[in-house]
């Protein structure tokens, strides 16, 4: 079993298990959870494979199986899946057990409008550095989209992903040579900011940003259709 499958069993394992909690219940969001993930994920692939092409960045195959799909390893496919679902069951919940810690509608919109202005300079900026313009242009299309939408979810959400940080912190941290003799991710500095928060490229928490916020706003939306 290599290193990679390992931390996804970890990262997913408790928060399965504990998706037939009585209260929670969380398992009754599959039906709208899983085609939100999928419809993600189909996504974040399709640039994934284009940039691992384009060698913004690598796989170490010490840490991986070496079952390869379109030159990624598969579990490289099911971070797209185990990420999210875990991710989202913790949002949950955080937002059934403490519903009033959320911030105000006028300081989300302030903080929302900020980091879009940060964002749009950052990719001015830095356009020549591939990964730092796909990963801060995707969270820019993100919150645009949840402008478009009048929704609420990021009241919580805001607080929620200062919650998953921790363990992202630890798998990604993981991922990118913390605690282990190489990585198993690794990243042309060419391609990005150059900034890395320990061993994480400051562009991953964007990206963790926008994944998982975009899986949640779909199933939410989906929830509202059907």
């Amino acid at each position: 079993m290599s290193l990679y499958f390992i931390l996804l069993v970890s990262s997913v394992a408790v928060p399965f298990i504990l998706s037939f909690d009585k209260k929670l219940q969380f398992w009754r969001q599959w039906k709208y959870l899983f085609p939100a993930i999928f419809t993600v994920a189909a996504v974040y692939i399709f640039f994934d494979v284009l940039l691992t092409k384009a060698g913004v960045w690598g796989f170490n195959p010490l840490y991986h199986s070496n079952i390869l799909l379109f030159n990624l390893p598969i579990e490289e496919w099911l971070f797209f899946i185990v990420i999210p679902y875990a991710s989202i069951f913790l949002h949950d919940a955080f937002v059934l057990y403490f519903p009033q810690i959320k911030l105000k509608n006028r300081v989300s919109k302030i903080i929302t409008v900020a980091l879009l202005i940060i964002l749009v300079l950052l990719v001015l900026f830095n356009l020549d550095r591939i990964y730092t313009v796909y990963i801060y242009g995707t969270l820019i299309i993100t919150l645009i989209i949840y402008l478009l939408s009048k929704s609420n979810i990021i009241n919580q959400f805001y607080i929620t992903f200062l919650l998953i940080l921790i363990p992202f912190l630890i798998v990604n941290g993981v991922l990118t040579g913390s605690f282990i003799e190489s990585e198993v991710v690794w990243y042309n500095n060419e391609e990005n900011l150059g900034i890395r928060f320990f061993t994480i490229p400051v562009e991953d928490f964007a990206y963790g940003f926008s994944m998982i916020f975009l899986s949640l706003m779909l199933r939410d939306k989906l929830k509202t259709l059907f």
